[in-house]
């Protein structure tokens, strides 16, 4: 039944939804972002791009939701879609599951998200896709999480197919030691290597937080280093996030590096982003990044507008 689901187009998916009687609107959620940005590399001429993504969710009984997401973008780690390019029409549903989440437990069935919570920069990408099923627990001392599924074509168009194999096994156990200290600890099979990875996480008092990241490749070993910081303060008044951070990554990591959430080559990497709100506009912001590595650069600038229904 989940993988007769899985094959279900975005239509049928949309459709469905908003169809919904009314008397159930307060079940129906619907987040809905978009984004306009000039990308410009020092290796290729400037491209204009757009996002676009919807997130629905829709509560089935008490403890029992049915979720979605469908976003623009042709890969696994691609959000958007370049103007007036050939292959500029892509949007594809690439996530469709079952979860049910009880006080200390949350169990996803389906096409899933990669990640249970908040990602990290040695996490799989945000936009990604895992087709299987999560299971997680929360204690005192921690949560612990294992994954079992399939991630085999990273093409957008088939995100939705049927799991043929089990390739993909992850296990991490997160915790929160104080307000201003938290760690990671985790494994990975995937692609056919197996993977270790670690991460630690500072909060201070001045809304300043630093990470410190480690993901290896057991075998080869060969591995990603990323340590960042996070800022959050006021920019002419107005909310304004800044994140910086810098990685480095071995020459034979392996394709896990290319599905990394932030990855920009091997060798050496930094990259700043700084993002804040528009005053006279509700939900309006305004971002720019840069990006250098291996001697190349990458500097974008841009708009984006969500809404919640």
């Amino acid at each position: 039944m989940v993988c007769y689901l899985m094959k279900r187009s975005i239509f049928s998916f949309t459709l469905l939804l908003l169809c919904m009687p009314s008397s159930q609107a307060s079940d129906f959620n619907t987040k809905i972002s978009s984004a306009l940005r000039i990308d410009d590399r020092s290796s290729r001429d400037a491209r204009f791009q757009y996002k676009l993504s919807v997130t629905p969710s829709f509560r089935v009984a008490q403890n029992w939701s049915l979720h979605g997401y469908a976003i623009t973008g042709d890969d696994f780690s691609s959000s958007h879609n370049t103007i007036n390019a050939s292959t500029s029409d892509s949007f594809y549903l690439r996530r469709l599951f079952v979860r049910y989440e009880s006080e200390n437990t949350k169990t996803e069935v389906g096409v899933i998200p990669t990640y249970k919570g908040r990602v990290s920069s040695t996490g799989l990408s945000k936009e990604g896709w895992i087709q299987g099923i999560r299971h997680v627990v929360a204690s005192q001392s921690g949560k612990f999480e294992w994954v079992l599924g399939e991630l085999s074509d990273t093409r957008s168009s088939q995100a939705l197919g049927i799991a043929e194999q089990l390739n993909f096994i992850e296990v991490e156990f997160s915790s929160s030691v104080s307000n201003d200290f938290a760690y990671e600890l985790g494994f990975e099979r995937i692609l056919n290597a197996n993977y270790a990875r670690g991460e630690m996480r500072f909060s201070s008092q001045t809304d300043v937080s630093y990470g410190l990241e480690i993901i290896g490749n057991i075998a080869e070993q060969e591995f990603k280093y990323v340590a960042s910081l996070t800022s959050e303060f006021k920019l002419m008044s107005l909310p304004a996030e800044l994140f910086i951070y810098y990685s480095f990554v071995d020459d034979n990591f392996g394709q896990r590096a290319e599905l990394t959430e932030d990855f920009l080559s091997t060798g050496h990497g930094f990259s700043a982003e700084l993002e804040s709100s528009i005053e006279s506009i509700k939900q309006l912001n305004w971002f720019s990044k840069i990006e250098l590595y291996e001697g190349n650069s990458r500097i974008q600038l841009g708009l984006k507008y969500s809404l919640s229904l």
